[in-house]
């Protein structure tokens, strides 16, 4: 190549970045496009990733496929750099099997190709892929490579994937490969997971011994992690050594006292997180809520709703109002907790109808029991729990053709009983001739003689356990 082509070739690659960087992806399109279309610039490696990625963030599979034509003809698919790129973009744009023909395509692959489409595999939550590409590496894997392996099993939710991902965090150290902050970060959730105490204070000494500098995730994913392992101490601890913290820090050092239950101490640091000048979000109030609910402070939820929606003018969502509700439905403020849920916006939720049925059954509150129960047979027609739910409320009632009304119901809509009734279906009423039920609709006609059963014993002086907490035993 000639200097002056090779001038040209330079200022249109730096073109080609800047128009990129800008999000000016039809620009750099175009720009590509006529330096394509001169006789006298040669393509590099540099400066087809740069286009992919434009063509990536326009969402336009068939200038990838002819920008792969075109790597092809001009010798490049054999540098890693445009390899990667390649696998990349095919896999996020087109499709995984295609980029995955692309990476087996490939005659150079270095580590930076193989990590690229095992990060495909986890993005499209496919670990099985991923661990058996890991596998099969020919390379020495870095740190992004098991980074990526430990995410997906920290996150995977199955019964193993958290053990496992500490499993190659270790094996990782011996063979030679150092974790680092972003290997942490990844193992935060696994180790929450499974509650490992030991292995979070592992981490946190490791950290402190290797000089990791912390930033704000570390610190937030620490006082986390102490917490659900049950390390409160250690947990404020962390928090208090922060050496500055965000609204997500203070998040974390309320939920982890909602977490066990302390109301005060979470309401303590949202007051000095106030004092601090942090301006609390959405799910800072969440989380304040929940520690009130988990403490039964009806009137403290209540006044931090007001101060959400009143003070600091955030909109509260549907999971802000469904505690609201279950936590006036628990104490008893069951019209309270109808009013909140015909204030809330768009419709409300199974979870909030839920909360206020279930309430209703606990306190005898039929004229809303009915209310509740009608709204969630629409929202979930085929959940027979709300169905048995309001059957029983309307047995304990004495309100006996109510209940087999719900029965029919149920039986002209063929609602089948779900698995969490599986242990009361299967189950016995003393003793082992009489199996309690078979359908839901039977589960309903057993509540309703039962109320009838009920409301016998109550009319001849014999109290229930549901009156008296005391059962009566054979």
């Amino acid at each position: 190549m000639r200097p002056n082509n090779h001038r040209q070739l330079v200022t249109y690659t730096k073109l080609l970045a800047s128009e990129g960087k800008q999000g000016r992806h039809h620009q750099a399109l175009a720009l590509f496009s006529e330096m394509f279309a001169s006789p006298h610039i040669h393509l590099d490696p540099y400066v087809l990733p740069l286009v992919l990625k434009s063509a990536a963030a326009l969402r336009l599979p068939l200038f990838m496929r002819a920008i792969h034509a075109c790597a092809a003809k001009s010798g490049l698919l054999h540098s890693p750099h445009v390899a990667s790129s390649l696998v990349d973009c095919f896999g996020k744009c087109i499709s995984l099997a295609d980029a995955r023909k692309l990476f087996d395509d490939c005659s150079q692959r270095n580590v930076i190709v193989w990590n690229t489409m095992i990060s495909l595999y986890c993005r499209s939550n496919n670990l099985v892929g991923a661990l058996q590409l890991f596998g099969l590496m020919d390379v020495q894997p870095t740190e992004s490579s098991y980074n990526c392996i430990i995410a997906a099993l920290s996150e995977s939710g199955g019964a193993s994937g958290p053990s496992r991902a500490i499993e190659l965090c270790r094996k990782m150290q011996s063979a030679g490969t150092k974790p680092n902050l972003v290997t942490i970060l990844a193992l935060f959730p696994a180790v929450i997971a499974i509650g490992a105490s030991n292995f979070i204070k592992e981490i946190h000494g490791f950290a402190l011994r290797n000089l990791i500098h912390p930033n704000l995730h570390f610190g937030s994913g620490l006082v986390e992690a102490y917490a659900w392992c049950g390390c409160l101490s250690y947990a404020r601890n962390v928090f208090e050594q922060m050496e500055e913290r965000d609204v997500v820090s203070w998040t974390s050092m309320v939920s982890a006292y909602a977490l066990h239950g302390h109301a005060a101490s979470a309401m303590s640091v949202f007051k000095l997180m106030e004092l601090d000048s942090i301006w609390p979000d959405k799910i800072m109030f969440l989380s304040i809520l929940k520690a009130c609910s988990h403490s039964g402070l009806a009137d403290d939820a209540l006044k931090y709703f007001e101060v959400m929606t009143g003070v600091y003018g955030l909109i509260a969502s549907s999971e802000h109002y469904s505690c609201l509700v279950d936590l006036l439905s628990r104490a008893g403020r069951l019209k309270e907790a109808y009013e909140v849920i015909k204030g809330m916006p768009g419709n409300a939720t199974v979870k909030a109808w839920g909360a206020l049925l279930g309430a209703c059954r606990s306190y005898g509150e039929v004229g809303l029991a009915e209310i509740a129960g009608k709204e969630l047979f629409e929202i979930e027609p085929d959940n027979a729990g709300n169905f048995v739910l309001l059957a029983g409320i309307y047995a304990s009632a004495g309100k006996f053709e109510e209940a087999e009304r719900v029965r029919r119901l149920m039986e002209e809509r063929g609602v089948a009983l779900s698995g969490e009734f599986s242990e009361i279906q299967q189950g016995h009423l003393g003793g082992d001739d009489w199996q309690l039920t078979r359908t839901a609709t039977d589960m309903v006609h057993a509540l309703v003689f039962l109320g009838i059963f009920t409301s016998s014993l109550t009319s001849i002086g014999i109290r229930t356990q549901a009156d008296t907490g005391v059962s009566l035993k054979g």
